[in-house]
């Protein structure tokens, strides 16, 4: 069972010490952005950077577990989106609208996440937390063209087809969102529109699998 879905009462006191950890870097974050240091986050958690090292190894070793903790959690809101009872149009602008929603809550996080600061980049270690944004973008690609690929019937090469647009989907909230976070040139609702328009030709068009859930 994965850490984030015990209960306090079940997880072990490593467990349980391991989550305060990552909740003490969450507000650090939520603080400095891209800037969060071990040495902040070790101080805003009460302990010596070589205990932080203990249980993260690196700021690499947090940032991936921040990265988990956060995109369970954004994963399981987008689905929780798609399977809300109303019609094809109405799930895919409450999913879009989810996601935007997300990184407009916790913009530092998402900064944190998506683009560090260069002057972080190398850590003491030499770990290139930048790179490591990308597998992220990855995982929701996967997820999410795996959703389609259980609803949507595309025909022959149906599963190629979902991930390409799983992918594809992902890449264009991600670029919209980002392009939207930082210059705000229209309101949330309005972005959610143009991007639902966009996918709205042949998503509208391909009828669900039968016996699946829907989408």
């Amino acid at each position: 069972m994965d850490i984030a879905h015990r209960t306090t009462d079940q997880q072990t006191p490593a467990e349980q010490r391991r989550r305060e950890l990552l909740e003490a870097a969450d507000r650090v974050v939520l603080r400095d952005g891209p800037k969060a240091s071990m040495n902040a986050i070790a101080a805003e958690a009460g302990i010596t950077k070589p205990i932080l090292y203990r249980h993260f190894g690196d700021k690499g070793g947090l940032y991936r577990a921040l990265a988990i903790r956060h995109t369970d959690a954004l994963l399981a809101a987008l689905r929780a989106a798609l399977d809300a009872p109303s019609d094809r149009r109405r799930r895919v602008e409450s999913t879009l609208d989810t996601y935007l929603a997300s990184i407009e809550a916790l913009p530092q996080v998402y900064r944190f996440l998506m683009h560090p600061a260069e002057e972080s980049h190398q850590t003491e270690q030499g770990f290139d937390v930048g790179r490591h944004s990308a597998p992220l973008l990855r995982r929701m690609g996967e997820e999410l063209g795996q959703v389609i690929a259980e609803r949507v019937d595309l025909g022959p090469g149906a599963d190629a087809q979902a991930r390409i647009w799983g992918h594809g989907i992902v890449g264009m909230m991600h670029a919209a969102g980002d392009w939207w976070l930082g210059e705000r040139p229209c309101s949330r609702a309005d972005l959610v529109r143009s991007l639902a328009d966009l996918l709205w030709g042949r998503l509208a068009q391909a009828p669900d699998l039968p016996g699946g859930p829907g989408f």
